[in-house]
């Protein structure tokens, strides 16, 4: 499964915490896009795509969700709860977002600008590109 939490270090005393992340340093790849998904209800379902190339870094700022990672042979599900973990995802990994709490915001670092066509929505698509 091409995907692992990465843990964060934090700096911080007595007036509060701070997390850096750095393309090419604890961010393993050049950051070329950030975004974040917010105000999303906790019986609403996000993601259900793939990325061909893109990488990302998904990160609960605040609250959490669970992350349903595919890799076309096997499933897996991650918490994203707390902001010093970082969720990388590979290319060809589908992913959905479920289980949102009331609050959660997530912030997302991509290796390269939007692209439509980078996207698979379709996950019988995705099994065909992914298992030959």
């Amino acid at each position: 499964m091409n995907y692992k939490l990465i843990n964060l270090d934090i700096k911080g005393d007595r007036r509060g915490k701070l997390i850096s992340l750095e393309g090419n340093q604890n961010v393993p790849f050049d950051i070329k896009r950030v975004y974040y998904i917010f105000d999303t209800l906790p019986d609403e379902e996000r993601g259900k795509h793939a990325h061909k190339n893109l990488e990302q870094i998904i990160i609960a700022i605040d609250g959490a969700c669970q992350m349903v990672l595919d890799d076309g042979k096997k499933q897996e599900k991650v918490w994203l709860n707390t902001p010093e973990k970082g969720l990388y995802i590979g290319k060809n990994m589908w992913r959905e977002m479920r289980h949102f709490s009331y609050g959660c915001k997530l912030m997302v670092l991509a290796s390269d600008h939007y692209n439509p066509e980078e996207y698979i929505r379709d996950y019988d698509e995705f099994l065909k590109e992914v298992n030959g």
